[in-house]
C-alpha cells in the first residue's frame, strides 16, 4: 500500500485555503501581504511546496495567530508523509539496548545480517528456541550462584554474553567424564604447574584428564569478568577471561574455581555467578561459598600463616631477594608471592601497594597461544551451528 494512501493529515496549503474563504480573499491579496508572487503562494496551497519557518511567522501575522499553529501543521503533515521505519530498527535497537551486539558481531560471536535474522542468531547464540527465554530482553529470570544461597548480586548483561560464550566453547569438547577424586589427587600436580611461568599452559590439559572443561575467553568491554564455574549437566567448566593479564590472578582464579567444582556450587542453577578479583573485593561479605573458594585458593598457593609471619617479620622493607626466597622455599612463581603481599598492604591501607614488585607480574595472554578452546585476541573459537 503506497504511502499516499494511509496519509490522513491535510497539507497546510488547506487551512489556508479556508482562511482565505472565511476572509473572503483572493490568493493574489494573501500574496501581497506576504511579498510574494501569486505562483508561489499557489504551489503552497496545494501542496507542492512545504512552509518553512520563516513563512510560519509570517504567516502568524497575517492571520493574527500563533507562528507554532502553521509550523505544527507543516510538522504534523510531514510525520505523516514519512516513510514507514525498518522494522529492523526496533529489532537492533531492543537488542542492542541490553546486549553488547556491535562486539559480538566484531568478535565473530555471531554475523552481520539484516535485522530480521538477529532474533534467530541471538537465540542460537543463547541457546534458546525462545526469546522470552532469555533474561533482559525477555521474561527469564537470572538464578543465583547456587540454589540455596540468594544473597548473589545479579549476573550483568555483559558478563551473561560472556558466560554463553564460555559454555558454547565447553560444549565443543569431547572431554573424559568428570571425575571428583581424580581431580582432588592432581591438585599438587596442578600446583607445581604454578612454579615456572612456562608451566602455566599445561594446567588446561591436566583439568581436562580430570573431565574439566577449560574455555578461555577474552573478556568483553564494559564488563567484569575473571573467571566462572559453570556446569553442562553434570561435567564441570571453569571459564577463564585472563582480564588482570596477572599470573598471580590466574593461579588465584583456577583454584578458586576448582573449590566451587569440587563443592559442586551452582551446578543445579541455569545462570552461574560469574567472579570478579578487584583489589576491593571484600570476601567477608560474599556468600560462604565464595569466602570458601577464597580461603581454600589463597592457602592452595600459599600457607597464609607462613605469609603473615614472613611479612610480619619484614615489615615495609621486603627485597626483591626477600621475595624470591620465599617463592623459592614454597616453590610457587614469584608473582604469586608479590600479589598477595600486595593484596594485603592494599586491604590494610599502604599506598600504592600494588606498585610494589609490579615487575613480575608479566603478560601471560601468550602463555595459552596454542590451547585450542581459546577465544579472543584475534582469534574466534569454532562452535559450529
Amino acid at each position: 500500500m503506497s504511502n499516499e494512501a494511509t496519509i490522513t493529515v491535510e497539507h497546510p496549503g488547506v487551512f489556508i485555503q479556508d482562511e482565505l474563504d472565511a476572509r473572503g480573499w483572493e490568493q493574489s491579496d494573501l500574496a501581497y501581504i506576504l511579498g510574494m508572487s501569486v505562483s508561489q503562494l499557489n504551489q503552497i496551497i496545494h501542496g507542492k511546496r512545504s512552509i518553512s519557518v520563516d513563512l510560519a511567522v509570517a504567516l502568524g501575522d497575517a492571520f493574527d495567530v500563533t507562528p507554532e499553529f502553521f509550523a505544527n501543521l507543516q510538522r504534523m503533515y510531514d510525520l505523516a508523509l514519512a516513510k514507514k521505519p525498518d522494522p529492523g530498527v526496533k529489532t537492533r535497537a531492543n537488542w542492542v539496548g541490553s546486549f553488547p551486539v556491535r562486539e559480538m558481531i566484531r568478535r565473530g560471536w555471531i554475523e552481520d545480517t539484516q535485522a530480521d535474522l538477529l532474533d534467530l542468531q541471538m537465540m542460537r547464540f543463547f541457546d534458546t528456541n525462545s526469546v522470552s527465554n532469555i533474561p533482559y530482553v525477555g521474561s527469564a529470570h537470572i538464578a543465583p550462584h547456587a540454589a540455596k544461597k540468594s544473597n548473589y548480586d545479579e549476573i550483568t548483561p555483559v558478563q551473561l554474553v560472556w558466560l554463553h560464550r564460555v559454555r558454547s566453547i565447553a560444549k565443543t569438547m569431547d572431554c573424559p567424564d568428570y571425575d571428583k577424586g581424580k581431580l582432588i589427587d592432581m591438585l599438587p600436580e596442578i600446583r607445581a604447574h604454578m612454579h615456572d611461568r612456562d608451566d602455566f599452559c599445561r594446567i588446561p590439559y591436566l583439568l581436562w584428564e580430570c573431565g574439566v572443561r577449560t574455555a578461555i575467553v577474552e573478556s568483553l568491554a564494559g564488563g567484569k569478568m575473571d573467571g566462572v564455574c559453570t556446569w553442562l549437566g553434570d561435567n564441570p567448566v571453569i571459564g577463564l577471561s585472563l582480564r588482570q593479564n596477572r599470573p598471580d590472578n590466574l593461579c588465584f582464579v583456577i583454584r578458586h574455581e576448582i573449590e566451587h567444582i569440587i563443592n559442586e556450587d551452582g551446578k543445579d542453577v541455569a545462570y552461574s555467578h560469574v567472579d570478579v578479583f578487584d583489589p576491593d573485593r571484600d570476601s567477608n561479605s560474599l556468600p560462604l561459598e565464595e569466602q570458601r573458594a577464597d580461603d581454600e585458593a589463597a592457602e592452595f598457593l600459599l600457607p597464609q600463616d607462613k605469609l603473615l609471619s614472613f611479612m610480619s617479620r619484614k615489615g615495609k622493607f621486603i627485597s626483591e631477594r626477600d621475595v624470591l626466597a620465599f617463592s623459592a622455599r614454597h616453590h610457587i612463581h614469584p608473582s604469586v608471592v608479590v600479589g598477595q603481599i600486595q593484596f594485603r598492604r592494599h586491604q590494610a591501607g599502604v599506598p600504592n601497594a600494588y606498585a610494589f614488585l609490579r615487575k613480575y607480574q608479566k603478560s601471560i595472554e601468550d602463555c595459552f597461544m596454542d590451547w585450542e578452546f581459546r577465544d579472543g585476541w584475534g582469534r574466534v573459537a569454532p562452535v559450529g551451528l
